[in-house]
């Protein structure tokens, strides 16, 4: 990288695809910042889990959930890092391309507010650089998915059918594989998110410069070091 030009690289995938493994992965890099989607805000937002409202009753609870996704997401795209290279899970596109648009297509987001909030998405789309360098599109069956998420019992995640897993694969293949729904804001890297974890990280590490946008890597630091928190709203 010349100059300080610096790096935004979003990481995009399903529900249990393995975005916080290669996150975890970079977090080793002195070079890279991580910001992991901020879920602890929305599970506490001055003492409401919207998270769980969310997945509990969502045709009620799915547009005021997915204003908050946008506003966190908007913060984690703004938000400056000290590193060269800030490394994001999902992105306010992802936000808006899969998971709003699938919400509004099963029923569970109403006309106006789709309406709303794809203006809001607009105006900062066109206002805001939220614009990243790379996509990784961690790609994942919805089988492998929904056998990773009820392995991992988040309490959250116990209510979420496979039908909206399966919604939410064939949106993402839209957007970032087959290109027919919506626009990209940059290239995407596909990799096979199928593979256990070992061989995953095999394969983070043998394409780290794809993922890095090509910089120059330097060895990991010793030890695992803490993804980079995203500021307070």
């Amino acid at each position: 990288m010349s100059g300080s030009k610096k790096i935004t690289v979003c990481v995009e995938g399903n529900i249990g695809s393995g975005k916080t493994s290669l996150l975890d992965h970079f977090a080793q890099f002195p070079e890279v910042s991580t910001l992991a989607e901020p879920v602890d805000k929305w599970r506490n937002m001055n003492g409401n889990n919207l998270l769980d409202l969310m997945y509990s009753d969502p045709a009620r609870w799915s547009c005021l959930f997915q204003s908050c996704v946008q506003l966190t997401m908007l913060n984690n795209h703004t938000i400056p890092v000290k590193a060269p290279i800030k490394m994001m899970e999902r992105s306010i596109h992802s936000g808006r391309y899969c998971f709003v648009e699938n919400l509004y297509q099963n029923g569970l987001m109403s006309a106006p507010e789709y309406a709303v909030l794809d203006q809001w998405f607009q105006w900062i789309t066109t206002n805001v650089d939220v614009k990243p360098d790379l996509i990784v599109y961690l790609r994942s069956s919805p089988e492998v998915v929904a056998e990773r998420i009820r392995r991992r019992a988040r309490d959250e995640e116990r209510a979420i059918p496979d039908s909206y897993l399966r919604a939410l694969h064939e949106l993402h293949e839209d957007w970032l594989v087959r290109r027919c729904r919506f626009s990209l804001p940059c290239s995407v890297l596909v990799l096979d998110a199928d593979k256990d974890l070992q061989m995953l990280k095999e394969e983070f590490n043998s394409r780290k410069h794809e993922i890095l946008c090509c910089s120059a890597v330097k060895s990991p630091v010793k030890g695992p070091r803490s993804p980079t928190p995203a500021a307070a709203i």
